[in-house]
């Protein structure tokens, strides 16, 4: 994925856009999109995601209209609607390849915003016909934003807590979850855990929790459940959005890494002497050169 600037500057200017300008996307713009989501991206885990864009119709709003503040979108322009098959890791891949997408449309003016829940018997699955085995986890709203915030877009960006963001003590380890990691520690590696820690997820819950191999430069990745979030996943129904956030943040990691030079593969071995809170599950590993 090209990008015309740094996407460290891509990701820091990027923020979730519930409020557009009645207008469509430009002819120019929308060519972009369906290129890159034309494109076969397999995720960290194996996993092939499938995208289409789409112009938004009347009936986009009965879909969205259960999914709490997830549903105040006024005026999209268009949503890209993916599909997945259920295989290990991937809500991870879909979380992953979509926000290489949502990226360039944030790189050429788009804004966009996430909308997680459950998609597979509304408008949005009829226009990608998922197939058996196929999940709709998520879909992503499109347009050129407004310039000034509508009132309903911050009070929605208020409740979820959308400026507030973890401390890098509450989210980084240097060996075990008991000793936080500094960027001084983390050396080259600062930057990449920095963009991690500005991704969006779900409900602002902000998941990830890595721990930092001492002396290497070896990254496990943790999920840190919510139990609130938890009990609404039941409530409504929805995808695991927690693990897509963990695919989001991988994503924003490796594309900061590789853009600094810094070569690595992702790897699924559990680290043996590490020990886990409880609530907090491991999900993959990055193995730098």
């Amino acid at each position: 994925m090209k990008f015309s600037r740094p996407v460290s500057d891509v990701i820091t200017v990027r923020s979730s856009c519930r409020s557009y300008r009645e207008e469509p996307i430009e002819a120019q713009h929308r060519k972009i999109i369906e290129d890159i989501l034309h494109r076969e991206e397999t995720g960290p885990f194996g996993n092939v995601p499938r995208f289409i864009l789409v112009a938004s119709s009347p009936g986009d709003g009965d879909a969205l209209r259960g999914l709490g503040t997830y549903g105040f979108i006024k005026n999209p322009a268009a949503f890209i609607v993916g599909a997945v098959k259920n295989n290990h890791g991937h809500l991870e891949d879909y979380g992953y390849v979509m926000e290489k997408f949502i990226l360039r449309a944030t790189d050429i003016g788009i804004g966009s915003c996430w909308l997680g829940g459950s998609f597979k018997k509304s408008s949005f699955a009829d226009k990608i016909s998922p197939a058996a085995g196929e999940a709709v986890p998520a879909v992503v709203s499109l347009g050129y934003g407004l310039q000034n915030r509508t009132l309903v877009d911050s009070l929605v960006r208020f409740s979820a807590g959308s400026k507030k963001r973890k401390p890098w003590e509450e989210i980084f380890f240097h060996g075990k979850f008991s000793v936080p990691l500094s960027g001084i520690e983390a050396g080259d590696y600062a930057g990449p855990l920095e963009m991690l820690r500005r991704a969006p997820s779900a409900s602002n819950k902000q998941p990830w929790r890595i721990v930092r191999v001492p002396e290497e430069n070896i990254y496990h990745f943790f999920l840190e459940r919510s139990s609130s979030y938890k009990i609404s996943l039941k409530l409504i129904r929805a995808a695991d959005l927690q693990r897509v956030d963990m695919g989001i943040g991988m994503c924003h990691f490796e594309l900061t890494a590789r853009e600094q030079g810094l070569r690595g593969i992702w790897k699924t071995t559990p680290p043996e002497n590490i020990p886990v809170p409880a609530g907090t599950e491991y999900i993959v590993t990055w193995r730098g050169e």
